[in-house]
């Protein structure tokens, strides 16, 4: 093994995409050792998201060849010369955003998009290289990570320690979904207590809003999925209603309209990223009161918002990682984790190894997956 004191390059396996919307290839791929302000992670647990289906399909910007994955945990292998918070057998996600404590968002509070470790889409680190290749054909990075290689390197200030009690599949889960729809519930909305809420799709994004609705002391909280399987599993994290607009001809909207007496929720949450049901949690919140949140990573393009239906006194708030700040915020979720306030064993359906990848996309089409857990 490399020690820590002068890393070399190492190699390992990876998933390997090398054209839109082909399958994934297991590689032997050569990772270079950390920059001075960089640390490696040797992979132990990672998982699969929506969003990594739209980076197959070469989403938002086609870089190939490209190692996908954005959300896993793994032990940092070793560092580079300026890293001075994390060392070498550390426990950490390596996540999408960070969090530099100085620039304006980060002193105002208000915001989780940093100005100096911005959410990243050119596929390579902050100098403008990737540390992956492949017969000395540079690999592009996913976002900052590339979590479905059995080594990664990330800027440190990307990465954050997981307490050892929670399990490593949960914290695979922290690191996108669950936090994303979680967060956004008192990040972005700030719910309050007795409100009533809507929450379109049920997936690990949108089973974390539903939780987070629930500890936020939502009084009614409705749960919208055209798969009745969602049901079950909402229930668990704390819906009071449910509704497949499968089986009815009104719109989403209609039918939210309906379950709240004709006037709509406090705080839509849209989960999905389809384009129609961004007008429909428009119209789904309440006159003048209603707060929207487009929290649901789909499409390039959303199409056309309708205009009047936001005239009328509705908010519209558009969230990454719903607005949670890495360093400050997801130890709070870390914690709630440990607590047993939040328990992520419902989210947690299937299971891969890093040569199955392809296996899970499969998976992932399946009523009944929720989250597939990529083990190493």
């Amino acid at each position: 093994m490399t020690n820590t004191t002068a890393p070399g390059v190492i190699t390992c396996k990876a998933a390997v995409l090398r054209k839109s919307g082909e399958p994934l290839q297991l590689e032997e791929i050569q990772v270079d050792p950390p920059k001075s302000s960089e640390i490696r992670i040797k992979m132990l647990c990672a998982s699969m998201c929506h969003t990594d289906i739209l980076c197959c399909n070469g989403l938002p910007v086609p870089l190939f060849p490209r190692i996908p994955g954005h959300e896993g945990v793994g032990m940092i292998e070793s560092v580079g010369d300026n890293v001075t918070h994390l060392k070498p057998g550390d426990i950490v996600m390596p996540l999408y955003l960070g969090e530099c404590g100085d620039c304006l968002n980060c002193n105002s509070g208000k915001t989780n998009l940093c100005h100096k470790y911005p959410l990243g889409f050119s596929g390579l680190l902050a100098d403008g290289t990737s540390r992956m290749s492949v017969g000395g054909v540079k690999i592009y990075h996913h976002f900052s990570c590339s979590t479905w290689s059995e080594y990664v390197v990330i800027e440190a200030n990307y990465a954050v320690k997981v307490d050892p009690r929670v399990s490593l599949p949960h914290a695979s889960f922290l690191c996108c979904g669950f936090t994303t729809g979680f967060g956004s519930t008192w990040r972005e909305a700030n719910i309050e207590k007795g409100s009533t809420v809507a929450i379109i799709g049920l997936g690990a994004v949108g089973l974390g809003a539903v939780k987070g609705a629930e500890m936020q002391g939502a009084s009614k909280i409705i749960g919208i999925d055209i798969n009745d399987f969602k049901h079950e599993k909402a229930k668990a994290f704390g819906i009071t209603d449910f509704i497949n607009p499968k089986n009815s001809d009104k719109s989403v909207s209609e039918l939210i309209k309906e379950a709240t007496g004709g006037l709509g929720v406090d705080f839509c949450f849209e989960c999905t990223g389809v384009p129609d049901l961004l007008n429909e949690a428009i119209e789904g919140s309440k006159v003048g009161l209603g707060t929207v949140i487009f929290i649901g990573a789909g499409l390039q393009k959303s199409g056309e918002l309708n205009y009047i239906p936001l005239l009328c006194g509705r908010t519209v708030i558009g969230s990454i990682y719903g607005g949670v700040r890495p360093q400050t915020d997801l130890p709070t979720i870390v914690e709630k984790c440990v607590n047993k306030e939040i328990d992520l064993d419902q989210l947690s359906t299937h299971e891969v190894s890093l040569a199955e990848i392809n296996k899970g996309f499969e998976y992932m089409k399946e009523p009944n997956c929720v989250k597939v857990v990529i083990n190493f």
